[in-house]
């Protein structure tokens, strides 16, 4: 999708990339914009959402089940005039298509910082715990990322402002 033809439909921005990419942050500025132009939108968050359903685990059947729950309920969100800001891994390119697939504008950003800034970054030091084996099924570390095939749009975030990544977000959006 590039910019839409009709700014009132809603759409489905799904951030996807590894942790630390600056996904949320992105996110949560995306959707203060949305709301600054009177546009309805739900922010899903990776970590919002597992803080509620801890039980979700993170073995490849795991993340793909968890993705395409999030994706319908984006798909339906979509469908009653709401656009969603989704910040999610989603490591896979089959859960991936799926959401795209359940999505009428589906609009997907890969956060394409690199592995080493988005561990300088780690504040929870999830990376250097997955590293020591602490953590299983760490995406980027000992499970894999697969990087989106034809993602929308693609921002490394190393150097740039979150207002940059937002301003360039908006306007290929057409909004």
């Amino acid at each position: 999708m590039n910019k839409r033809s009709d700014k009132n439909l809603p759409v489905v921005v799904w951030l996807t990339g590894l942790s630390g990419a600056g996904k949320t942050t992105i996110a949560k500025e995306l959707v203060k914009r949305f709301k600054k132009k009177n546009i309805s939108v739900e922010f899903l968050d990776g970590d919002i959402i597992r803080n509620i359903f801890p039980q979700t685990g993170f073995t490849r059947e795991e993340r793909d089940r968890h993705i395409k729950r999030i994706g319908f309920l984006a798909g339906i969100l979509e469908k009653n005039g709401i656009s969603v800001v989704a910040s999610f891994i989603s490591p896979y390119q089959e859960a991936r298509d799926f959401v795209r697939n359940n999505c009428k504008n589906f609009f997907e950003i890969y956060v394409s910082t690199p592995l080493e800034e988005c561990e300088r970054r780690d504040v929870k030091n999830l990376y250097a715990r997955a590293r020591a084996g602490e953590i299983r099924h760490f995406t980027g570390i000992d499970d894999p990322y697969e990087v989106p095939e034809k993602p929308d749009l693609t921002i490394d975030t190393t150097g740039k402002s979150v207002e940059a990544c937002v301003n360039v977000i908006m306007d290929k959006l057409g909004i």
